[in-house]
């Protein structure tokens, strides 16, 4: 019987509660609310083309001002220009033959002359920012740490090659570039031991350095905007790349 009066008791407290009476000065909700999660907003193509832009524009300026200052090269172990390294033996050999100081100041000469041409690229880099395509954003955004740095190889290699080399060919001329070359390419061809003789075109050896250099600097910016969140220096940067 007493067990009959409690299940009783129970059943009508559950009904009291349901009605959201009070219970002890306490008022009881009828229902309880449910949790929910604020579901983000995806970004819009616009949003992505936007940051992706000005992502790239800022890292590619960051990269070509790194580089075009003095030791921009020539101080950096990562872009710094060597010698021809197919003619490491004609290296090797003018230093055994006390020409150790005119082979380092010809390579300091090449570093140079990329240093003063590196101004040029900022404005090709913007220009082929500025006509990159919706697909292409998104397809960078989702892509590979370095994705953004090839579509700019692929997109302005040509202009850079093309405005890169008289710019080059002036500041090695500045630099008597082209006269050590003549001495140095003179005196290895000269010696009894050199069966091939040597005339490397020192301006495009150069120039394709000094551009595989420049796109190292590139992708280091591109890498930082990805995974280093104090490089995302506006809140568009923070919420394209944030949310990748």
């Amino acid at each position: 019987m007493n067990k009959i009066v409690f299940a009783i008791i129970l059943f009508a407290a559950s009904i009291t509660l349901s009605c959201g009476q009070k219970i002890g000065g306490v008022k009881i909700p009828k229902t309880i609310p449910k949790v929910t999660t604020k579901t983000p907003v995806p970004l819009s193509e616009d949003e992505i083309a936007k940051g992706l832009k000005e992502a790239l524009t800022k890292g590619a300026k960051m990269a070509a001002d790194s580089l075009n200052k003095k030791d921009g090269f020539y101080g950096n172990p990562l872009v710094k220009i060597p010698f021809p390294p197919e003619l490491a033996k004609m290296e090797s050999t003018l230093r055994s033959i006390g020409l150790g100081k005119e082979v380092d100041k010809f390579i300091l000469s090449m570093n140079r002359s990329a240093e003063n041409a590196a101004i040029e690229a900022a404005p090709i880099f913007t220009n082929a920012i500025t006509n990159m395509k919706i697909a292409d954003a998104k397809a960078i955004l989702k892509g590979a740490d370095t994705s953004a740095t090839s579509y700019l190889r692929k997109a302005t290699y040509d202009s850079l090659y093309s405005t890169f080399t008289p710019h080059i060919k002036k500041a090695l001329d500045n630099n008597l570039v082209a006269s050590q070359w003549t001495y140095l390419a003179t005196s290895y061809n000269k010696l009894p031991t050199t069966h091939t003789k040597v005339n490397t075109d020192i301006v495009a050896f150069t120039t394709g350095k000094a551009l595989k250099g420049l796109f190292v600097k590139v992708a280091e910016e591109e890498k930082k905007i990805r995974h280093d969140a104090s490089a995302r220096t506006s809140d568009l940067l923070k919420k394209v790349f944030g949310s990748n």
